[in-house]
């Protein structure tokens, strides 16, 4: 009996990213990129991995594709690693890179699944972040040269696009905290770093709509809620402060065409340099926003935390429990987040593009896990999506993440978020059983009792 139906048409998919999955660092004259740099360069990843090897996908994509096929996918989303196509990030291109994507693309479609392909996942060219990185003006115009190259090959094809994926993330970890690549510790960078990253969004899609290119694009965005720790006015301010560093910094220059004032005000000096002209080439129409949701934060003032005063400390749901990493599992904040958004931001079509977990899985003798954590953690957010559309949410689609276990950034292979058991001695992939419950709710295009 099905408890949840979703709407006709709705998509369903799951997730990777370049350099989590495919492996093959320096092969084919692929070129550096800072993930390659900075998990070489010793302290930065636990346990000193490194995506070198990864799941090796790049050796392994067939049989991937069928065990996507293989698992009822509609949509499978990967990203493109830009120093793959572009090995220096400018000038020339690299064919074998491109070729390798040209490969997945027609799979898939042999395979009756549709790829959803991201343009940038973090993988800036190293030979990029020598020349200043993302906050140097000029890498949105070579990130718009890179997706020319790569629209040009696989547009023929490819009918959903995103330009790139958590900005925040990129810019903020990568430049303010350093716990990402490239490992910059400096505020004013990060804020430069994310206009930067939006600008070479509205000029990836000036690209995309001056070339004709047939299917859709747009950007995909973290999303959390927020939550005040209580009703005392610092408390509440602090909220409304991390609320406009980490949504509204993001969805306002596309869909307002400004930034936050009041964030704005706060950072002071450390706020970007912006020309005249930039909100016009960010705010461009997009024909979908994804967002990705994994936390709910309780927030509440605290003069020690720079440069917001903002402590954040994520919050389960009553009987939720954590992850293994400590975040809090809280499904009615994916349906706020979907509903801020049909309600501040003009209700945009949007596809859930991540949504997962990492949970101790424990294999049994044949490798098999039987993850019911994993499933009640996606049973939950599905009924939170539902609900979101069933109070106007224009929401189109969901996409877990991951497909498989993989490389988690800093974290190394400790977290698994995949629905797929990677072996990471012998690389074989064994379905979970989230992936056989979730095969289940895309047949019947719903959850059953």
């Amino acid at each position: 009996m099905i408890e949840r139906e979703f709407p006709e048409g709705f998509v369903w998919g799951a997730a990777t990213s370049a350099y989590q999955i495919e492996g093959a660092w320096e092969e084919d004259d692929k070129g550096e990129s800072i993930w390659d740099r900075f998990t070489h360069t010793p302290y930065h990843v636990d346990g000193g991995d490194t995506g070198d090897v990864a799941c090796d996908h790049y050796h392994r994509m067939q049989e991937d594709v069928a065990l996507i096929a293989s698992l009822g996918l509609k949509t499978y989303r990967f990203s493109i690693s830009w120093p793959r196509v572009v090995p220096q990030g400018r000038g020339a291109v690299n064919e074998e890179g491109l070729d390798f994507y040209d490969r997945l693309v027609d799979e898939l479609l042999a395979a009756d699944v549709v790829p959803t392909v991201n343009l940038f996942h973090w993988e800036l060219p190293q030979a990029l972040q020598d020349v200043g990185g993302w906050p140097n003006r000029e890498c949105a115009d070579w990130f718009a040269e890179y997706a020319r190259v790569v629209f040009d090959r696989l547009g023929d094809r490819v009918r959903r696009w995103i330009t790139g994926n958590e900005a925040r993330v990129a810019a903020f970890l990568g430049y303010g905290s350093g716990l990402h690549a490239p490992g910059i510790c400096d505020y004013t960078q990060a804020y430069q770093a994310l206009h930067h990253l939006l600008l070479a969004h509205g000029r990836a899609v000036q690209v995309f709509r001056e070339g004709a290119y047939p299917g859709e694009i747009g950007a995909v965005h973290d999303l959390a809620h927020f939550v005040p720790a209580s009703d005392r006015a610092e408390d509440v301010a602090a909220c409304h402060r991390a609320y406009e560093q980490d949504v509204a910094q993001l969805l306002g220059p596309i869909f307002k065409k400004c930034y936050p004032e009041g964030l704005h005000a706060w950072i002071g000096p450390m706020k970007p340099q912006i020309r005249e002209g930039d909100f016009d080439i960010i705010g461009q129409a997009i024909d979908f926003l994804g967002v990705n949701y994994y936390k709910t934060h309780k927030v509440s003032f605290d003069i020690g935390q720079a440069p917001l005063k903002a402590r954040s400390e994520p919050v389960s749901a009553p009987g939720w429990g954590r992850t293994e990493m400590g975040w809090g599992v809280n499904p009615a904040g994916l349906k706020a987040v979907l509903l801020d958004v049909k309600e501040t931001y003009g209700n945009p079509p949007v596809y859930v593009t991540e949504n997962g977990c990492a949970f101790p899985d424990k294999p049994d003798e044949r490798g098999f896990v039987e993850d019911w954590a994993r499933i009640n953690y996606l049973r939950g957010h599905l009924r939170a999506v539902h609900d979101a559309i069933q109070a106007g949410a224009d929401v189109r689609g969901y996409l877990v993440w991951s497909l498989m276990d993989n490389f988690e950034w800093a974290m190394g292979y400790g977290p698994r978020f995949g629905i797929v058991r990677v072996d990471y001695e012998t690389l074989v992939r064994i379905p979970k059983q989230s992936a056989l419950w979730y095969r289940e709710v895309i047949a019947n295009n719903g959850i059953t009792v």
